[in-house]
């Protein structure tokens, strides 16, 4: 007797949907490096993605510094090791909490903002337009918002680790009187390339599945205008589970190389 197992359809469609981000994602490497460059577009938009963004970057980092010295001091404190906060912190910052906290900020700000324009094109067939006129729209719009938010995300991320520490500063400056020397001595002596390469390698790939996912839901909208805000929630949600995933690897990866 023979027993059919029906696969559920949320199984299927999540299969099928990785098939097709695949999919893109190889169509991307395949004319990534075919002429012509859209390198002026590319420029456009690495603008418009970095320094757009720096205001907000900025801004978080200088919270997460300034919260992250304030709830970790009373807990060294009671152990007489509060001479620790700017390693301790720098190190954290460096390695995983800068690194993830700016990524899932651009990827609502960046990746929405790729999903809600793509798919308006879309939808409004300005995409198809481009088609029959002879240009390349995958290139012109897809290949060059994966190329800048690759290689933004990294600037954004040092930028955003800089201005957190910093925040850390002012509060041991605050609380324990430590000098703005005193402070950068102890980072720049605890932190090696060890800490800072791996971070600045995942941050590349942080750009590129923002950039993926939010050009992948945009450019294949559908169900009318009301599909581009839903492209737009997409590309937030599955960009912020792919961010988690690939950090995971990173870590993991990581903590390999460390233990040989």
């Amino acid at each position: 007797m023979k027993v059919h197992l029906k696969t559920p359809e949320s199984l299927k469609s999540f299969f099928l949907e990785l098939g097709e981000l695949s999919y893109f994602a190889g169509r991307f490497f395949g004319e990534v490096t075919k002429k012509p460059f859209e390198f002026q577009e590319f420029i456009r938009q690495c603008y418009y993605m970095g320094n757009r963004s720096l205001l907000l970057v900025g801004v978080t980092g200088l919270i997460i510094g300034l919260v992250f010295t304030l709830q970790s001091r009373p807990t060294l404190e009671n152990f007489g090791a509060e001479s620790w906060i700017p390693s301790m912190v720098s190190v954290s910052i460096i390695r995983e909490i800068g690194p993830i906290i700016t990524a899932l900020i651009c990827a609502g700000r960046i990746g929405s903002g790729i999903g809600a324009e793509l798919g308006s094109m879309r939808v409004t067939e300005q995409i198809d337009a481009m088609e029959v006129s002879g240009t390349n729209p995958f290139k012109y719009l897809v290949v060059t918002r994966i190329l800048a938010t690759t290689f933004m995300l990294p600037l954004l991320v040092f930028f955003g680790d800089a201005i957190a520490i910093y925040g850390s500063y002012l509060v041991e400056n605050f609380k324990g009187d430590v000098s703005f020397t005193l402070y950068t001595n102890q980072v720049i002596h605890i932190l090696e390339f060890s800490d800072v390469i791996p971070s600045t390698i995942k941050s590349f790939f942080f750009g590129f599945a923002i950039g993926l996912v939010g050009c992948y839901k945009g450019y294949n909208c559908k169900k009318g205008t009301a599909g581009v805000g839903k492209a737009a929630n997409a590309a937030v949600v599955y960009t912020s589970m792919l961010l988690f995933i690939i950090d995971f690897v990173a870590v993991f990866v990581t903590n390999i190389f460390y233990d040989l």
